[in-house]
């Protein structure tokens, strides 16, 4: 059996800026920060008191859970995981399986990807455990710690048979999860993935960045100007939360079905800098990132000249200047022949592992629908960035064009990278595909 052609046929999302594809693409084409001021984070006497959190109703959550789930389940990232991989299936057109079906789907499956996302209930078993008090933990207390808790809670939610598993690569990881995905399919195991990745929107997990002072702290009485990737004035990036997913599915098999598809993908690459070469947990080997980039052109026979736009990690850290220069040298294009940038974390914050899913929901959205989101507070380009590049290849409002190959790239703490490509796709597969 040869390698199949896999394409994008549902999307979801759990962002702070918006929560399902209309409210998410709204805020994409208007420029809607999700970043708001959090009281918590200014109780616990943070340096930095602001933060993207999804905000996610008891009746939202009524509509994907038992009443008894939504009782015990305080794992705000398996419940953003969830909501996001069940509406990636149900925007594909596909049912959801009744609950005394006698048999799975056993050609679909599951990879969601995640860091933490259950910081909140590992934090409550603490104290009832030094407390002596172990037996009060619940029943449901593993199922939402353990990091697979997510994909075993979507797999129950949808009905899937197929491989159901976590992946973690710190901000790399919801752009791994894609691609462990689409390899799958490519190799005839399965037909169908919902994949991406989900990280919980607790202080109690943003508590070690704020240590690190990686955070910004300039911004907390202006919360929507805070994150600020690509600007001279960036000072640290804001942290996130919410959880995004794609579903993911053999192209003769969505075409047999009639399925709507938002965009082929091409596939991509991932490496690891091994912490060598000024490579370090929390710093980039260039070389890494360099052969990252000709990696993912290389194994979907991209042309450089050919990339239209690019997603970027851009966290607003001191890295956005190394980030976009490596583009620059990786395609060899520079001025205005570099390809459009973006950054949605000026909109979003640094949502960890579930950023890279985030951002693939945002460039699936775009390459189907033409546009590319602004990249806000960018007012003040930094100056490293616009020798490079001209300014003009940021977009400062949403702007209509013909979007046929995008990039979109994750850089992840533990020295992790990974890049996927995205292609407009022609319904009547008119394209070649790779």
């Amino acid at each position: 059996m040869g390698e199949r052609r896999v394409v994008i046929t549902g999307l979801g999302v759990v962002a702070p800026n918006g929560i399902g594809l209309p409210a998410f693409e709204t805020a994409l084409r208007t420029g809607r920060s999700g970043i708001r001021y959090q009281e918590k984070m200014a109780e616990l006497q943070f340096g930095c008191q602001v933060g993207g959190v999804p905000i996610v109703s008891e009746e939202l959550k009524h509509q994907y859970f038992s009443e008894l789930t939504v009782k015990r389940l305080s794992a705000d990232g398996v419940v953003y995981g969830c909501i996001a991989g069940a509406d990636a299936w149900t925007d594909a057109g596909l049912p959801l399986l009744a609950l005394d079906a006698e048999t799975p789907d056993w050609d679909s499956g599951c990879i969601m990807g995640t860091g933490l996302a259950g910081t909140d209930p590992i934090r409550d078993s603490i104290y009832h455990i030094d407390a002596g008090n172990a037996k009060r933990l619940g029943s449901s207390f593993i199922q939402q710690s353990m990091p697979s808790g997510v994909s075993a809670y979507l797999a129950g939610t949808i009905g899937l048979g197929n491989q159901n598993t976590t992946n973690a690569s710190a901000c790399s990881t919801g752009t791994e999860a894609i691609l462990m995905g689409y390899e799958r399919i490519r190799a005839g195991k399965a037909l169908r993935m919902v994949c991406g990745g989900t990280d919980s929107a607790s202080p109690y997990l943003w508590a070690g960045f704020d240590a690190m002072r990686v955070l910004t702290r300039k911004s907390n009485d202006r919360p929507e100007e805070a994150s600020r990737p690509l600007s001279a004035s960036a000072m640290g990036f804001v942290p996130g939360g919410g959880a995004a997913a794609v579903l993911l599915e053999d192209l003769e098999t969505a075409l047999a079905r009639g399925a709507r598809i938002y965009a082929e993908l091409l596939g991509g690459y991932v490496n690891s800098g091994g912490q060598r070469n000024g490579g370090t947990m929390t710093a980039p080997n260039r070389e890494g990132i360099r052969r990252c980039i000709q990696g993912a052109l290389t194994h979907t026979g991209v042309a450089a000249a050919d990339i239209d736009a690019i997603s970027g990690h851009l966290t607003a850290t001191m890295l956005d200047t190394v980030e976009v220069g490596l583009w620059a040298e990786g395609l060899g294009r520079f001025g205005s022949d570099f390809p459009y940038i973006n950054a949605l974390k000026s909109m979003t914050g640094h949502c960890l592992s579930a950023a890279g899913a985030i951002e693939a929901v945002a460039a699936a959205l775009q390459v189907h629908q033409g546009f590319l989101h602004p990249s806000i507070n960018c007012d003040d380009l930094h100056p490293e960035i616009e020798a490079v590049i001209s300014a003009d290849r940021i977009p400062k409002q949403a702007l209509s064009t013909d979007i046929r190959i995008m990039a979109s790239s994750s850089f992840g703490f533990g020295d992790a990278n990974s890049i996927i490509i995205f292609k407009q796709f022609d319904q009547h597969g008119q394209e070649t595909g790779n």
